[in-house]
């Protein structure tokens, strides 16, 4: 496979696009793609924030935001708060989104996200163009229309968006495999299968 060199850049593609909500007396939006999870126990993530941007200062004397994912619907508010300012506009009255009350946290989560992850700052990294607020998630609220009867979260029907290199593009939701079926025994991969084509079946009907 032939390839060309390219110089060190951001080159990890695709990203998740987020819109982040912080501040509990002025809320505003930041659209992130600079984030994802650094630990399990205690679940972690970050967001990494220029340090010219106005969430940045903000983030900095809370310490706390609110990860709303993105969905093919919220793709142009997506944009929009990620290209203006909230010192300069009001997101939310702008963008028609819904403050929505969260579990844990002081600042407002996005009502039309399909999930919202709640996040209290630990530590502040300082790096070059810009600053990573390492976080612990203390609460995360779902859209029930996402849970199955059992209790099972379908994720996949969501419609989340990914950035990938300047461009926002939907999450494909035909599934590939499920953790370790590359080492499934031939017996589980035809359980496994058998299910699939059964689950296939029932939302044709449906």
């Amino acid at each position: 496979m032939a390839k060309t060199e390219f110089k060190p850049g951001t080159m990890l593609n695709p990203v998740p696009a987020v819109m982040v909500s912080c501040g509990s007396e002025n809320p505003n939006i930041i659209t992130i793609a600079w984030t994802g999870i650094i630990n399990s126990e205690p679940p972690m993530t970050y967001v990494s924030v220029r340090k010219e941007r106005y969430s940045h200062e903000i983030l900095s004397k809370d310490r706390e935001f609110v990860i709303n994912l993105t969905t093919g619907d919220l793709a142009f508010a997506t944009d929009w708060c990620g290209v203006k300012s909230g010192r300069d506009v009001d997101k939310w009255s702008e963008m028609k989104l819904t403050k929505e009350r969260s579990k844990v946290v002081s600042c407002p989560g996005i009502g039309e996200s399909p999930v919202n992850i709640e996040c209290k700052v630990t530590d502040i990294v300082e790096l070059g163009s810009h600053d990573m607020f390492m976080a612990e998630i203390v609460s995360v609220s779902v859209d029930e229309k996402l849970i199955d009867s059992s209790g099972k979260l379908h994720l996949e029907k969501a419609g989340l968006i990914t950035y990938n290199h300047g461009h926002y593009y939907p999450v494909e939701s035909r599934e590939l495999g499920r953790f370790g079926f590359s080492v499934m025994k031939a017996k589980t991969k035809k359980r496994y299968a058998a299910k699939k084509r059964s689950k296939y079946r029932g939302n044709r009907r449906g």
